[in-house]
């Protein structure tokens, strides 16, 4: 069993910065794709960023309303990722969940992710 924790979140203003961590605990030797996903009130759940592990280097994708804003990246010795959020906007303030999954380059949608943490907030103001 894998327990993943995220922390980071707060109130910034519109272009602020913030940097989300996420730690993975327990049975990790699997888990080989990390993703940040989100959602706000009323909204579906949406994902961010998600990284994939491999041998050759992994893989990195972010959703088109945070590419050149967000940075997700991982720290394997520590089993920890990290979220970067650069130039943020009202329209980020969410509940920020970060998730870990086993299907490597196929994790792609919240459904291939294993586990999930409590989520952390994010609020951006005008």
């Amino acid at each position: 069993q894998v327990q993943v924790a995220e922390s980071g979140g707060g109130s910034v203003q519109d272009g602020g910065s913030l940097k989300l961590s996420c730690v993975a605990s327990g049975y990790t030797a699997n888990r080989n794709c990390f993703g940040w996903f989100r959602q706000a009130p009323g909204k579906e759940r949406e994902g961010v960023a998600i990284a994939t592990i491999s041998t050759s280097g992994g893989t990195t994708n972010y959703a088109d309303s945070v590419k050149g804003r967000f940075t997700i990246s991982q720290d394997q010795a520590k089993n920890t990722v990290y979220l970067q959020m650069n130039s943020l906007k009202p329209n980020d303030t969410a509940m920020y969940y970060c998730a870990a999954g086993h299907y490597g380059p196929w994790c792609r949608e919240a459904t291939d992710f294993d586990d999930w943490g409590q989520g952390t907030q994010v609020a951006v103001s005008p």
